[in-house]
């Protein structure tokens, strides 16, 4: 594993300006797609919605480049196909030579058009379709990790839209005047050119004009690529169920080919027109199933299953049976939301009934089926759009059934509490010392309303719900979905709820992080510091800490490695040393973690430190910067820009890299 916070090799610089605009050969844009391809991806990968996840947004970055040729091998004066034509005239004023303008042209349009929303009945523009080409089997490939600046800068390009990214991304990269990034922008077909130069401009307000160098760095160069294997058991599972399906349609086969009458195109199965008595009685209001106030107190179990059924709009069988009625069949206008790993069919019985009422102008229905809350929403006034939510709920506890979200508006949240819950209030995780804020509930346990971090365009405050049910306090917070995550710190095989103060300062400078897994399924989060590092020349002593995000499905895990520095103001986030997803690293199955990264004293020396989870017994490092230490901890003098391959040895002697 390599530091993270190593200098990166530039991507190759714009083209000189070439006086001349005459017509381009489609010779000429080839020689400058194949000398300029990685600042070419690098755009599209910057400009490319972050929606898409960083493994796709890598692959459609190389695929837009690669499409950026015309079909022809020339370029006739009068060409009917303007693809196969390049026409030298369009391109920016004292821009690179004219090949390389067209084709950046090109790949801005492209990158642009694959942020469009598709349209039921409009005709997919190639660009919004997964690429064909080039595809990786059975890999996930994206960027290194940069820092804590290239991640917040992340987070600011994923609040822009399309063509104020393109914008930024001229403006930093390309370093263009703004009268060429128009023209640009217009020649890609942004309608408005003005408005989304002036989106960059509040982008450039909030992060500083320096920021805009980051552009160059590890973290958004999607030809310098790490590379994890996919869901190795879902594979397995999926060529296992490919087999059997192939069985099955080859058994259907030969049963449709034998003589007489056989069966018919559907089988056994009833005619449409039908009515399947279990499938309506998972319809029914009347049948859905209620539980009592008091059945928590007596049950053996503790979670959704025994929450019961509240709320002042309970007994209103018309808007349950809407509710129920677009659970099992969300029309074109619902806005249905699922986090990962959720199924979001219909019913597969009588569901549980845990709320119906109103809730900031809307009439919510919750229900639990088992495996699922479902939130379904409808404005009290009838008029807006219908929201259908699913979330993932099975093998919960107490701990993780405490509350589910009821309401949710554009920067504010209300919660469900569970039965057992005592007292609520809110505690901002920036400021450790603070003291918890009462926070009210109405008679049929919804609180009032409180900040939401996960709506929040920065990190100033970070607002959490603390529930207490008499003996222990535990504090959770929104991340966007319908279940709030659980905050824990500890070793992983021991986490405990952040009730100390200096659990919550350890938490305090990991709180602005948690954007990495928003809307993810996550079930839960504990951050672990597992090394403590004296710094060279008395610069103080640094903490180490793990990061760990569980899911609700099992899979997907999120764990990132954390450099916390002494000396920094409250509330900043720790520089990430290493990311790594659906790794078991820090968690209970595998507690060790090895990270490091290049760091610079006061007096402007770099070290590489590293540090290790107490299993390790020595560090090394190597591949340009030579050094070993006995111990878990280690720093070795180094310069700036270097690189190192990190190795630890355990107690049995086998060596671990580090976290990637």
């Amino acid at each position: 594993m390599r530091p993270q916070d190593v200098v990166t090799t530039p991507a190759p610089s714009a083209p000189a300006p070439a006086p001349d605009p005459g017509p381009v050969a489609v010779e000429q844009a080839e020689a400058a797609l194949v000398e300029h391809y990685t600042r070419l991806v690098r755009i599209a990968y910057l400009v490319l919605p972050p929606t898409l996840g960083r493994n796709r947004r890598v692959l459609t970055a190389h695929a837009l480049v690669q499409r950026s040729l015309p079909r022809g091998r020339t370029t006739p004066a009068g060409a009917a196909d303007p693809a196969d034509s390049i026409p030298g005239s369009r391109r920016a004023p004292g821009d690179a030579d004219p090949g390389y303008v067209y084709v950046r042209g090109r790949v801005l349009r492209q990158a642009l058009d694959a942020g469009l929303p598709l349209k039921r009945l409009a005709r997919p523009r190639r660009a919004q379709l997964p690429p064909l080409l080039p595809h990786v089997w059975g890999l996930r490939v994206f960027p290194r990790s940069g820092g804590a600046d290239e991640l917040a800068l992340d987070q600011h390009l994923s609040a822009l839209t399309g063509p104020a990214r393109a914008a930024y991304v001229l403006r930093g990269l390309e370093e263009l005047a703004d009268t060429d990034v128009h023209q640009v922008l217009s020649t890609a077909g942004v309608a408005d050119p003005h408005a989304a130069l002036a989106e960059a401009d509040g982008m450039e307000e909030a992060v500083g004009a320096g920021a805009a160098a980051l552009l160059e760095s590890a973290e958004f160069d999607p030809c310098s690529l790490q590379a994890r294997p996919t869901d190795l058991m879902r594979r397995r599972q999926h060529v296992k169920a490919a087999l059997v399906a192939a069985a099955a349609l080859a058994v259907c086969g030969a049963l449709l080919g034998l003589p007489g009458d056989g069966w018919g195109p559907d089988g056994a199965a009833a005619p449409p027109y039908a009515r399947n008595p279990t499938a309506e009685t998972a319809l029914d209001p009347a049948k859905l199933i209620r539980v009592s106030p008091a059945a928590w107190q007596q049950s053996t179990r503790t979670d959704f299953s025994v929450w019961p059924t509240r709320g002042g709009l309970t007994n209103d069988a018309a808007l349950l049976r809407r509710a129920l009625a677009v659970w099992a069949r969300p029309g074109s206008t619902v806005q249905v939301s699922a986090t990962p790993g959720t199924p979001p069919g219909p019913p597969m019985g009588s569901p549980q009934l845990l709320y119906a009422g109103e809730v900031d102008r809307a009439n919510v229905v919750l229900l639990h089926d088992g495996l699922r809350v479902v939130r379904y929403a409808e404005p009290k006034d009838g008029g807006g759009g219908v929201a259908l939510d699913f979330a993932r709920t099975d093998a919960a506890d107490a701990a993780s059934s405490g509350a589910l979200v009821a309401g949710r508006t554009a920067s504010n949240v209300r919660y469900l509490t569970a039965p057992w819950v005592r007292a609520t209030s809110v505690r901002d995780l920036l400021d450790p010392a603070g003291a918890a804020r009462p926070l009210t509930r109405g008679p049929d346990g919804v609180t009032s309303p409180l900040p939401s971090p996960a709506q929040a365009r920065d990190c100033k405050t970070w607002d959490v719900l603390e529930l207490r049910d008499g003996t222990v306090a535990r504090l959770l917070t929104d991340l966007g979905e319908l279940t709030p995550a659980r905050l824990t710190s500890g070793p992983p095989s021991a986490p405990r709820d952040v009730t100390g103060e200096t659990a919550r300062a350890s938490w305090a400078r990991t709180a602005c992080l948690l954007p990495g897994v928003r809307a993810h399924g996550v079930r839960s989060v504990n951050s672990w510091t597992y090394a403590k590092q004296t710094l060279p020349e008395s610069n103080g002593t640094a903490a180490w800490l793990c990061t760990r995000a569980e899911t609700w499905r099992g899979t997907g895990s999120r764990v990132m490695a954390q450099f916390q520095a002494p000396g920094a103001q409250a509330g900043a986030p720790g520089a990430i040393a290493a990311r790594s997803e659906d790794s078991p690293s820090c968690g209970v199955r595998d507690a060790k973690v090895l990270a490091g990264v290049l760091w610079k004293s006061r007096a402007g020396h770099w070290y590489v430190l590293a540090a290790g989870s107490d299993q390790f017994r020595s560090l090394t490092t190597s591949g340009g910067v030579d050094g070993s230490a006995r111990g878990n901890v280690l720093a070795v003098p180094a310069k700036e820009g270097a690189r190192a391959e990190l190795n630890g040895s355990l107690g049995d002697g086998s060596r671990v890299g580090a976290l990637h």
